[in-house]
């Protein structure tokens, strides 16, 4: 319907665009992101009216990057946190000669520029996925972290919406960016004064803006959002700064067209073509001047590699925790590659994510998070863009606060590890606030996710040997780990890979399969033995991999030992373990099966009283084995 204007000729180069030319880079900004939702018949096109001059400094005069590299590690980096303004960021990317797309396929099934940023094999210059506001500021903060860790000197943009400011994780990302002094981190705040539908909470009062950052430890700004001097004068200013630097752009939702300016109602609608028309009519239509970016300083990159410690040992029978021994593997493993990072909500003496902390050798590689869960995993997602290998821990229970952080994670296609700690009614006294028992269940809807689940310090090890030799897939991987001690029942030959368990008893004899994972592992240990006494062979299965899980694998297994399935979980029924079974196996094998789980809402209490009271332990498992036997029915 509508061209987009071609870049400029090669023969006219500058080193560094004119006030001129950035205005006129601002309004081919603005053509554009009104034709491509136009085209597209929705967008924001409002939303990206209002930050086209501070997009236009931003990709044409401040930042330094390789336009044929979106991955040159020392490339300015920019975040869109207000992602819905996402028309502009393809505009400024295809015009700065980054990607190549056609800008008119805007939200196509068939185009890699998608309504909100999504980073793909064709659109690499997206780096994290933006939309659900709130979380730009988090992943920028990793970002200038990672430069900061790496030696490097590259500078770390964010363009926020006034709307998002009321996210709580802006403010946990304030007081940590403040903390570790990242000079290096620069926000935007596009204060347009509209939101969705109305007014935003503070509107024009930018005074009241600064204050609040300021008491972050944030220098700040207050700038003419649509005023291109002003805004170069900032960014320069932004560089002299010994603190993180927000600049508040004041600026008219829907700029440059008269029936927009200002006007409440038009948040995430697209303009009819005759709309269209007279709105181009209003914005003056130049030819794109043909502007050399800034290369970045390339920095030599910093070593890798450390000293390995010695191999890590356990034998049959020794009391460890499989949280004690998330901890050493993780020390081990960070020993000897330097790109490893354990990042902690404050709780890494339970998590024993202090390893590395407390070790002299690794002790850099530790960043403390405090309690701020969301920032967390923000911060970690930023982290594991510009290269390290990011385990991140909590209590199981307190992920479920960065829910959302972790599926913007997994749109994101990163690779980053989680560890949920303290899981389930086996950690006992500290009462049900304390007990992750959903974790399960939301980690397995994640696309491509990786679940694991250890019963005992060498398959710890071997789990975490297993997440590091996968860290190149780009995708989420989850460790739970528990409390209490439990006895070691590997030997540290024991084999363990993707998508299988391990047996560890069977006989020719059996009429059941008991399978556990964790804690419950050991019930069915205990349960194999109280059945054994009375005569009833059962085997054992340790489902130490709940996703990818091979279910066929399974059935062949259960096929040849009885046909009848005990599953035990210290998680809740819905999403765990036992519903991911059952949901794999065809009503046409006859299998019969019974799920043990946590049905009803727990209370503090001993470890062994929760696991009996809750009927998950091996007493429960062995009654419910025998009730099955007896049964007439599949």
């Amino acid at each position: 319907m509508y061209n987009i204007v071609k870049r400029g000729d090669k023969n006219n180069k500058r080193e560094m665009a004119s006030i001129k030319e950035l205005y006129d880079i601002a309004n081919i900004l603005r053509r554009d992101s009104l034709k491509m939702t136009t085209e597209a018949e929705s967008g924001h096109a409002t939303s990206c009216l209002s930050c086209a001059e501070i997009m236009s400094v931003l990709f044409f005069r401040e930042m330094a990057y390789d336009k044929n590299q979106p991955f040159n590690p020392d490339n300015d980096e920019f975040i869109l946190s207000k992602g819905h303004a996402a028309p502009i960021l393809y505009s400024s990317l295809f015009h700065a000669g980054c990607i190549n797309e056609n800008l008119l396929d805007l939200r196509k099934l068939s185009s890699p520029l998608e309504g909100h940023p999504v980073p793909s094999s064709k659109l690499r210059w997206v780096k994290a996925a933006t939309g659900s506001l709130g979380q730009g500021l988090s992943v920028g903060l990793g970002m200038a972290l990672a430069s900061k860790l790496q030696k490097r000197k590259f500078r770390v943009y964010v363009l926020l919406g006034d709307s998002e400011i009321s996210e709580g994780e802006i403010y946990e990302a304030l007081q940590l960016a403040s903390y570790y002094k990242l000079d290096n981190l620069v926000a935007i705040v596009d204060v347009n004064s509209l939101g969705q539908r109305g007014e935003t909470m503070l509107k024009y009062d930018v005074e009241k803006y600064k204050k609040r950052f300021q008491s972050f430890g944030w220098n700040v700004f207050v700038v003419d959002g649509h005023n291109v001097t002003d805004l170069i004068s900032s960014f320069l200013q932004a560089k002299k700064s010994s603190n993180p630097v927000m600049i508040l752009a004041k600026t008219i939702k829907g700029k440059g067209v008269s029936f927009l300016e200002n006007k409440d109602g038009w948040h995430g609608k697209a303009l009819s073509k005759i709309q269209l028309q007279q709105a181009l009519n209003e914005i003056s239509n130049p030819s794109m001047p043909r502007v050399i970016i800034k290369t970045p300083e390339k920095i030599r990159p910093y070593n890798a590699q450390g000293e390995s410690l010695k191999r890590i040992n356990y034998f049959i029978g020794q009391e460890v925790s499989t949280r004690e021994a998330y901890g050493d593997a993780l020390l081990y493993l960070s020993s000897f590659n330097k790109d490893i990072l354990a990042v902690d909500g404050e709780v890494s003496n339970s998590t024993k994510s202090e390893k590395i902390k407390n070790n002299l050798g690794t002790k850099n590689q530790f960043i403390e998070a405090y309690i701020a869960e969301q920032n967390m995993i923000g911060m970690s997602l930023g982290l594991s863009i510009k290269g390290f290998n990011v385990f991140a821990s909590t209590f199981s229970a307190f992920l479920s606060r960065a829910y959302d952080q972790i599926r913007m994670a997994a749109i994101s296609q990163s690779s980053l590890n989680i560890c949920g700690g303290h899981s389930g009614v086996s950690i006992g006294k500290d009462g049900v606030s304390q007990m992750g028992l959903e974790d399960i269940a939301f980690f397995r809807t994640l696309p491509e996710s990786f679940i694991f689940y250890p019963s005992d310090a060498i398959s710890t090890i071997k789990i975490m040997q297993l997440i590091y030799n996968n860290r190149n897939k780009k995708n989420i991987k989850y460790i739970r780990t528990t409390r209490d001690a439990t006895p070691v029942v590997y030997n540290i030959n024991s084999k363990f890979s993707l998508s299988d368990f391990n047996v560890l008893q069977e006989s020719k004899k059996d009429k059941i399969v008991l399978i556990g994972a964790g804690i419950t592992l050991h019930e069915c240990l205990k349960a194999h033995y109280i059945l054994k006494a009375k005569g009833i062979n059962s085997s054992v299965i340790d489902l130490y991999c709940i996703k990818p899980f091979n279910t066929q694998k399974l059935i062949n297994f259960v096929d040849k030992h009885g046909n009848k399935i005990i599953i035990a979980e210290d998680h809740y029924k819905q999403g765990g373990i036992g519903e991911m079974i059952a949901s794999g196996i065809p009503s046409s094998k006859g299998i019969a099966l019974s799920l043990l789980s946590i049905g009803k809402l727990p209370h503090s209490g001993a470890k062994e009283q929760l696991l009996s009271k809750y009927k998950i332990d091996a007493k429960a498992i062995a009654e419910i084995a025998e009730e099955l036997l007896t049964s007439k029915s599949p």
